[in-house]
This record gives C-alpha cells, sequence and structure tokens, in this order.
C-alpha cells in the first residue's frame, strides 16, 4: 500500500510539471475466481487478475483522462504528458474540477474478508447449490450453478491532499433449473451474494429455492387481467427503485432528462414510504467511506416520508445545478453520481396481510424488456407471475403486460414488512394499485 500511495503521488507531481492546474489519479486491481458444475460436473473454472491507473487532469476549464495497465516510471512520465497535451486540446467544460478534501478519517465498513478461498472449495459450494436445486420434486434439468469469489481495490489520489484506499471481496452462488418435461418446461433461478462467506445462506437453500421457484411456475395459465393491485416481489421491485435512482442522479436532472427533474422537495410517494441511501452499513455491497472523488459519504434519506429531499450528485452535477456535492460519484472516472446501498424502508405489514384484500391481482415474480422510459415515467413490461383470487395466490400466469407511470405507480406504492438485504439496492415486496395488467 505505500508502494501504490508514492505512485500516485508519483504521478501527480509529473502531471503538476507537465502543466496541469489539478489532477487525480485512481488505481485500480482485481482477482476474481469463479467455478460452474452442471449436473454434478466440474464445467468451468475462471481465474483472473486486472490492474488499471487512470489518471485525469485540469488546465483551467479543459480536462482529460489517460489510463494505462503499466506502472513504470517511463510510462508514468508518458501518462502525465499525454494527459496535459490532449486537455489543452479539449473542449471547455466550466463544471469540471476536483473535489476538495473532506475526511481523512473514515469508518471501518469491514469490507474484506480474509479468509483463504480455493477452487476446490468453490467446486464444492456449486456442486452443493445444485444438487439443493436439483433434489426439489418436479425439477428435471439443470442449466448449471455457480460459486464465485471477487477481491478488488482501489486508492485514490488528488492534488488537493486526498488520498483513501479501500478493498472489498464479494462470495457469490447462483442456480438456475428446470422444471416439468417437454414443451411445459419452466426455468427459474436463485442468486445469492455477500461480503463474507460466512454470510452467505448455505448453498442448499439457495439450490432449493431456485427448485420450488421452478416447480411453482408449471402449467401457467392466461388471463384478461384489468386494472388491478400488482404486487413485485423483492427481487423484481429492485427495478423500481433503480429507476428511482436513475431518476434522481444529479446528471439526468442537470440534462433534463428526467421525469423528477422538477420534483425535488415534493411529494411524490405516499407518508409511508422512506427510501434511504446507506453508504455506512457494514458488509454492505456497495458500502464506501468514500466517493470516486473523494468526497465523504453520509446516509440519506432520498426520500422522506414520501417527500423527494436530495438529488445523487457528484463534482460536475453539484456545480452545474450550483448545489453541494452529496458524495455520489462514481469510482470510475466519467461514470456520473451513483447509489449506494439504497433501499425502501419496510412497512408494516407481511405480503400475505398486503394483498388480503384484493379480489383479482397479479403478483409479478419476473420482467422481461427495457420498458421503462426515464423520460417520461411511462412503464411498460412483459411479466410473469402468479394470479391473486380473494387475497391468494392461486395459479402461475405468463405471457402478461403492465402499464403505467412511475409517478403514479410511486404515489400508491405500499411496502410490506420482509426487506431483506441481498443485492444492494433492496426492496420488501411491493404493493402498487391501479396498474393495467394485460394478457397476450
Amino acid at each position: 500500500m505505500e508502494k501504490t500511495e508514492d505512485r500516485l503521488h508519483d504521478l501527480l507531481s509529473r502531471a503538476k510539471k507537465a502543466g496541469a492546474d489539478d489532477a487525480e489519479v485512481l488505481s485500480t486491481n482485481a482477482e476474481a475466481i469463479s467455478v460452474s458444475v452442471r449436473k454434478g460436473t466440474l464445467e468451468g473454472l475462471e481465474r483472473s487478475e486486472a490492474g488499471d491507473l487512470s489518471l485525469r487532469v485540469f488546465v483551467g476549464n479543459k480536462q482529460a483522462v489517460v489510463s494505462s495497465t503499466m506502472r513504470d516510471a517511463g510510462t508514468l512520465q508518458a501518462l502525465a504528458d499525454r494527459a496535459v497535451a490532449m486537455a489543452r486540446c479539449a473542449p471547455d467544460d466550466p463544471f469540471c474540477g476536483v473535489a476538495p478534501v473532506t475526511a481523512s478519517v473514515w469508518p471501518d465498513l469491514d469490507l474484506e474478508d480474509p479468509s483463504d478461498v480455493l477452487p476446490e472449495d468453490l467446486a464444492a459450494r456449486a456442486r452443493r447449490t445444485e444438487e439443493g436445486a436439483r433434489a426439489v420434486a418436479g425439477v428435471t434439468n439443470s442449466a448449471g450453478a455457480e460459486a464465485c469469489w471477487q477481491r478488488q481495490g482501489m486508492a485514490l489520489a488528488t492534488s488537493r491532499g486526498f488520498y483513501g484506499r479501500l478493498t472489498r471481496t464479494t462470495h457469490s452462488l447462483s442456480v438456475s433449473v428446470l422444471a416439468g418435461e417437454g414443451t411445459a418446461m419452466q426455468r427459474d433461478h436463485d442468486v445469492a451474494t455477500s461480503v463474507f462467506a460466512e454470510d452467505l445462506p448455505s448453498p442448499e437453500s439457495v439450490g432449493t429455492k431456485a427448485g420450488m421457484r421452478a416447480v411453482a411456475r408449471l402449467h401457467p395459465r392466461k388471463t384478461a387481467g384489468g386494472c388491478v393491485p400488482v404486487f413485485f416481489e423483492p427481487r423484481v421491485g429492485v427495478e423500481l427503485i433503480g429507476a428511482l435512482a436513475e431518476a434522481v442522479s444529479g446528471v439526468s436532472v442537470a440534462r433534463g432528462t428526467s421525469f423528477l427533474k422538477d420534483a425535488l422537495g415534493k411529494k411524490i410517494f405516499s407518508d409511508a414510504i422512506t427510501i434511504v441511501d446507506d453508504p455506512h452499513r457494514p458488509r454492505g455491497l456497495r458500502s464506501r467511506p468514500f466517493d470516486g472523488e473523494g468526497v465523504a459519504t453520509a446516509r440519506r434519506n432520498v426520500i422522506d416520508k414520501g417527500v423527494l429531499t436530495t438529488w445523487l450528485l457528484d463534482g460536475r452535477s453539484a456545480r452545474q445545478l450550483g448545489m453541494t456535492d452529496t458524495g455520489h460519484a462514481a469510482r470510475a472516472f466519467g461514470k456520473g453520481p451513483s447509489p449506494s446501498n439504497m433501499f425502501i424502508e419496510a412497512g408494516t405489514l407481511d405480503p400475505e396481510a398486503l394483498m388480503r384484500d384484493v379480489a383479482q391481482g397479479f403478483y409479478v415474480t419476473e420482467t422481461m424488456g427495457m420498458g421503462i422510459n426515464g423520460v417520461t415515467g411511462d412503464y411498460s413490461q412483459a411479466a410473469s407471475g402468479f394470479w391473486i383470487e380473494n387475497g391468494q395466490k392461486v395459479f402461475p400466469v405468463g405471457e402478461m403486460t403492465l402499464a403505467g407511470n412511475l409517478r403514479g405507480m410511486f404515489l400508491t406504492m405500499t411496502a410490506a414488512n420482509d426487506l431483506v438485504f441481498e443485492r444492494g439496492l433492496d426492496t420488501p415486496t411491493l404493493r402498487i394499485d391501479g396498474m393495467m395488467v394485460g394478457g397476450l
């Protein structure tokens, strides 16, 4: 780490001597192992290692970014010279610049699992995951299971005196299986991800969940649909919180391409909905003490009792909007703001109680397509799941369509009490009233 810090400050010094007014250096490295099996037989084993050094320089109101996988002294000098030469030819950008130093001491977020990971351990996890799925009655075939491990490191230094580093590990399990026979087969899957291996659910439970999902989808029916309450299970609800994150991104707002561009300070959800962005959750999949520009992060209620309280801002979008940077810059230069651990707070009722008064409705377990228009908020997706009658899921349905507008969907959203932190973007089961559901 000392060598990395010295190299970054050396490159900053070279950039300044080459003519840069300010500069940032980002060093990244990653190593990963993945093992896949199918029907108990090893199908794939991959190991990868990668590293990159990126330099962003500022000359007046101009900027340029260069990167290299090589880190010797000759390369560092060439990077500095090339970056400054490119910046002098770049167009003016009055909103570019290096972030001021906001903190130098951060909370320990416990993001690195120190335990050793061997390929044979991953192979055993993958086999156990698939075995759990294939043991479910009705499962007839397997698309395979995979177990992965990754360690990612990054270090950031700026000419304003900031230096910070972060290392994160990730363990994951996934499996996909088929149920039924012939043309009546159905497929489903399950995925589990955590920072520490000890926080993963058992491989057998991941497999069992995937198998039960596939079997439950057998023999889907079609229904005419109508204007009914729609329930989004958590893995589908993530799409809605992702659409919100994109709509409140400072880049989208500054460009005028967000359907919420005029909604700051206004009520866009019901009083019962609070949506949190928490970068300091220990062992969180998207936790970070500082953002990609070195700005200290903080927990925020993006939606507080239904009211939109903030945009997600990096340095450039904050300057463009005349606001304060919120510490949401992505770690890769030029990627714009991104949320950390964003989630919808749990409600008070369990999913069964939430659907008890529903005469007819749709419980969505999968959507297909890219049917969210970030400019207008229009929502249109193909979907499958289960039809609800008299408060109960009664049969699987497929080849359905969902239609609505996110503004209206947000206002009629109710959250169940089954929030589990699994993905980094997380929701409990969500109920949205008055959506149009159609059969194909």
